[in-house]
């Protein structure tokens, strides 16, 4: 995982209609850059609805939202107008900036090992610089609180660290 306050990995990936993302162009904008496995899953699907849903507060904030996968951006198009998704998801078919972020690593399911991407995501400063990192990400986790289970949600918690970054 990346260290808190290190140079963000470089990267110019194609987004889902074939345009070049690159950080460096992004400079002086805070970025939340999330990497999940595959477009059409269950907690891919919910992840990138959960950050839509929010997508405007996000911007309130300054923030633009690029969600990452292996899937080609023939594929995030799908997925875009299949679940009617308004953040931008950028193409990383040869994993190159998956693997810059740490997080291509061997996975196990189920008694099986791959490699494959563990869900994280990083909030990088206007400097480009990580600003904050979560690694194996829950997308939704249940708690127990007085008593009752509650629901958390994994965008939310991106926001939260975001304001107070912000205000700092």
């Amino acid at each position: 995982m990346l260290e808190i306050g290190t140079k963000a990995p470089e990267f110019c990936i194609p987004n889902q209609d074939e345009v070049e993302i690159c950080l460096r162009d992004l400079l002086g904008k805070w970025i939340v850059l999330y990497f999940y496995p595959r477009d059409n899953t269950p907690g891919c699907t919910t992840q990138a609805c959960d950050f839509t849903a929010q997508q405007d507060t996000y911007e309130d904030l300054g923030a633009v939202i690029l969600g990452v996968s292996p899937d080609s951006p023939k594929k995030h198009q799908n997925f875009i107008e299949k679940k009617d998704l308004e953040i931008t998801l950028l193409s990383d078919e040869e994993k190159v900036v998956c693997e810059a972020y740490g997080v291509w690593q061997l996975k196990k399911f189920m008694g099986r090992e791959n490699m494959g991407v563990v869900r994280s995501t990083f909030i990088i400063n206007p400097d480009g610089n990580i600003a904050a990192a979560w690694e194996k990400v829950s997308v939704r986790k249940k708690r127990k609180k007085n008593g009752e289970t509650i629901e958390t949600l994994h965008v939310d918690e991106v926001r939260e660290k975001l304001e107070e970054l912000k205000k700092a």
